[in-house]
């Protein structure tokens, strides 16, 4: 299966080069020329399926022309290896708990298999492999720990860039204790400023004359990819005749792409929120028309301070580029901090689980739209990070901290390490190439 950009459908890529390029050569994001579709017997059959065992199967769909099957499953049963529970908190009501990864975040289900997908396309390769990623939060350190190499001569270093004073203490443990190939880069300005960075070293053609550059945000499609996974596993998990709704806490709107990418396959899914917090640019275009990039806000929910998402491009090519088609797909809500704040507490008191802010927006969002359509289908609200990343927050909502995983515990041991930045192009230039 062919990938082409979303700037020029004329264009043609294999699944090689673009996930090892990261960007499409016209500036473009990389999308599939179709989306393969799955027949009711092979839905019905996927149900008893595994995890790993249903997310070997649908990325064969796409790369089959490319890698083996039994590779996939490698790779699956690699990236997959921790819990994935439907969590059901009041009637109707479920948390689909993303965060039982390494990093405590969503993100370690696209940069876990992308690193897998990385090391198979780049084995035989001589230079080494330089991959920027910019982040609001947690993306840095699921990349970063993904593709974490202690060994001598690392084939792939990896350059995290995240916002100066915009992420949470526990983020920031994160992406900044690893060492060995990861380098940890903080920039003086906001997530927006940081993925502007790493899409001009991208377009760079100077600069990859001499360093090897790819990224491994959600601009990169096989960090896409395997957030369609368990949106089907988790629409699996209803009859067909109850498809679910599923609210999604958004940022640069690679998750929810990752969701229509599963429904488009033909999973029974009824509908796709996106819960945004301040920064609002989705719900605004669904209410206009108009997409209006603006400077990102900052937030309780930081992981979503995002004011011009990459990821709505995709959203357009993929729904043929019309607002009346994203509105039958997507309602969007924005959540503010005192709303978030609100939900966080009203949860935790009514049914005794503990939300993060993020997927507080979610739950917050979940509830507006069942309140606008008098919708009764099952509500899936993607529970994105462990509420723990947040405590200082959480615990001034609730009244208590969230009990600390075993991953995090073993980051406030560590001694970070980071370099500090301006936002300026030509800085990040410099030391990438030294």
């Amino acid at each position: 299966m062919e990938l082409t950009s979303t700037l020029n459908h004329e264009l043609s890529s294999s699944w090689r080069d673009a996930i090892l390029s990261g960007l499409a050569p016209d500036g473009g994001l990389f999308i599939p020329r179709n989306i393969p579709r799955l027949s009711a017997s092979e839905i019905e059959a996927l149900r008893a399926a595994s995890f790993q065992e249903l997310a070997a199967e649908i990325l064969h769909r796409y790369l089959q022309s490319e890698i083996p099957k039994t590779v996939l499953s490698e790779i699956c049963l690699d990236a997959f290896s921790f819990e994935l529970p439907l969590v059901k908190i009041s009637e109707n009501t479920f948390v689909l708990e993303l965060f039982h990864g390494p990093t405590c975040a969503f993100k370690d289900f696209g940069a876990r298999c992308m690193a897998g997908l990385f090391r198979f396309f780049l084995t035989g390769a001589r230079d080494p492999l330089t991959i920027l990623v910019a982040t609001s939060g947690d993306t840095g350190s699921a990349v970063a720990n993904a593709f974490l190499d202690r060994s001598a001569s690392p084939s792939i270093r990896v350059v995290v860039l995240f916002p100066k004073g915009k992420v949470s203490r526990v983020q920031e443990q994160q992406m900044t204790t690893l060492g060995h190939n990861v380098t940890a880069i903080e920039i003086d300005g906001t997530f927006d400023d940081c993925q502007k960075l790493v899409k001009t070293a991208l377009s760079d053609t100077d600069l990859q004359r001499t360093v090897r550059l790819s990224s491994a945000n959600s601009i990169n499609i096989a960090r896409l990819l395997p957030q369609s996974l368990y949106y089907i596993y988790a629409a699996l998990q209803f009859p067909l005749s109850l498809p679910p709704i599923f609210s999604v806490p958004s940022g640069n709107l690679g998750n929810v792409t990752g969701g229509l990418m599963a429904s488009l396959m033909g999973v029974p899914i009824s509908h796709f929120i996106v819960a945004c917090n301040s920064n609002n640019v989705v719900p605004q275009y669904l209410t206009t028309g108009e997409f209006c990039p603006a400077p990102s806000t900052k937030t309780i929910s930081n992981a979503m301070d995002v004011g011009n998402p990459s990821n709505f491009a995709r959203i357009l090519a993929l729904l043929g580029s019309s607002c009346e088609a994203v509105n039958n797909h997507l309602s969007a809500y924005s959540i503010s901090d005192d709303e978030t704040r609100a939900n966080l507490h009203n949860v935790s008191h009514d049914t005794g689980y503990i939300l993060d802010p993020h997927t507080a927006v979610g739950y917050a969002a979940l509830d507006l739209y069942r309140k606008s359509s008098g919708s009764r289908a099952p509500g899936i609200v993607l529970g994105t990070a462990h509420p723990a990343k947040f405590g200082d927050t959480v615990e001034a909502c609730i009244g208590r901290s969230p009990q600390l995983p075993v991953q995090l515990e073993a980051a406030f041991a560590l001694v970070g390490n980071k370099i500090s930045l301006g936002n300026e192009y030509a800085l990040l230039k410099q030391l990438l190439q030294s």
